[in-house]
C-alpha cells in the first residue's frame, strides 16, 4: 500500500484578507457592503486548505506578526488547517477584495512584509527537526529572499533535499535559486515563466530549462487555455482544461498545485496523471468565488 508523506507548505508572504461584497460600487463615493468576510491567504495557505479538503496530511508554515497575524492564526484554527507560525516583529500584511454584481473582482494589497531574521531562523530549525521522507512545498513570493538573513532557510532547504522532497510554486529571486537545486518539480504560470526564461516558443523554452538544469519536471499554466508539462520523458505535453464559465480565477493555480501534490505523493500517480487529476479541480475553483470552497468534482 502506498504510504502518504506529510506535505508541509511554506508561505513566504502571508496575507490577512478581508472581502467586501457590494451590489455595485463606484470610485469617489462612500459605499456600504452587504457582506464582509475574512480569510487567511497566501499561496501556501491556499495549498494546505485544498489539501485538507482532499484529506491529505498537511501543515501550513507561516510567518505571522501583530494583530493581523493573530487574526490569520485564528482563522486557520477555526478552519481546521494545521499550521506552525513563526513570530515576526512586523504585522502581517493586509489586503481587501471587492466583489460586486456589476464590476470585476478587484484586489487591493498592502505592502509586502519580509519576515525578520529570528523568524527565518526559527523556521529553519523547525524544518531540520521534521522526519525524513516528507514533502516541502515552497509557495509564492518570499520578500527579502536575497538578503543575508535568509541564509539559514536556504541552508535548511539544502539539508532537506538530502532526506526529503521539495516542490516549488514560486517566482522572482526564490525561483532563480530553487531552479538551481534538485527539487522534484516546479510549477509556474506562463507570465512568470517568461520572466524566468524569455525567448522562444513555450515548448522550446521548456526543453531548454529541462535540459539546462537539475529540475526534472516543469509545469507551466496559461490560465484557462492550457497546462504544459515537461518531465523525464523530455518532450513537452499540453493539457486542455475543461471549459467552464469563469467566476474568479483567484487561487486556481494554488488548487492545481495542491491537487498535483496530492496525486503525485499522496496516491502515487505519475506526473502526467497527476496533472490530469488536478486540472478539473482548478477549473471548478475558477468557476466559483473564493479559494478551495467549491464542491469537489467526482474523482
Amino acid at each position: 500500500m502506498h504510504a502518504s508523506p506529510h506535505i508541509y507548505t511554506l508561505t513566504g508572504n502571508l496575507l490577512a484578507e478581508r472581502t467586501l461584497d457590494y451590489a455595485g460600487w463606484a470610485v469617489g463615493r462612500t459605499q456600504r457592503a452587504r457582506r464582509e468576510s475574512f480569510h487567511t491567504r497566501g499561496k501556501g495557505v491556499n495549498v494546505s486548505n485544498m489539501l485538507c479538503r482532499l484529506g491529505a496530511p498537511t501543515t501550513s508554515l507561516i510567518f505571522a506578526g501583530g494583530p493581523s497575524g493573530a487574526e490569520c492564526k485564528n482563522w486557520l484554527t477555526t478552519r481546521g488547517i494545521p499550521y506552525e507560525a513563526f513570530a515576526t516583529s512586523a504585522a502581517t500584511r493586509t489586503g481587501t477584495v471587492i466583489w460586486s454584481d456589476t464590476m470585476a473582482e478587484t484586489t487591493f494589497l498592502g505592502p509586502d512584509v519580509p519576515p525578520d531574521d529570528q523568524a527565518i531562523q526559527a523556521c529553519a530549525a523547525y524544518l531540520d527537526t521534521r522526519p525524513d521522507g516528507q514533502v516541502l512545498a515552497l509557495c509564492g513570493s518570499f520578500p527579502g529572499w536575497d538578503r543575508a538573513g535568509f541564509e539559514p532557510l536556504r541552508q535548511a532547504l539544502v539539508r532537506w533535499l538530502r532526506r526529503g522532497r521539495i516542490a516549488v510554486d514560486a517566482y522572482g529571486p526564490p525561483l532563480a535559486w530553487l531552479a538551481r537545486q534538485p527539487v522534484d518539480f516546479i510549477k509556474i504560470n506562463g507570465t512568470e515563466f517568461a520572466a524566468h526564461l524569455p525567448g522562444d516558443s513555450l515548448p522550446e523554452r521548456l526543453r531548454t530549462v529541462r535540459a539546462g538544469g537539475p529540475v526534472p519536471c516543469w509545469i507551466v499554466t496559461q490560465g484557462a487555455d492550457a497546462v504544459w508539462l515537461i518531465d523525464e520523458a523530455g518532450e513537452p505535453v499540453q493539457f486542455a482544461p475543461p471549459r467552464l464559465a469563469e467566476v474568479s480565477p483567484t487561487g486556481s493555480g494554488d488548487v492545481l498545485f495542491a491537487c498535483i501534490l496530492h496525486a503525485r505523493y499522496g496516491i502515487g500517480r505519475s506526473m502526467p496523471d497527476a496533472v490530469r487529476y488536478a486540472i478539473p479541480f482548478a477549473a471548478a475553483n475558477a468557476a466559483h468565488p473564493g479559494v478551495a470552497d467549491f464542491e469537489l468534482p467526482a474523482p
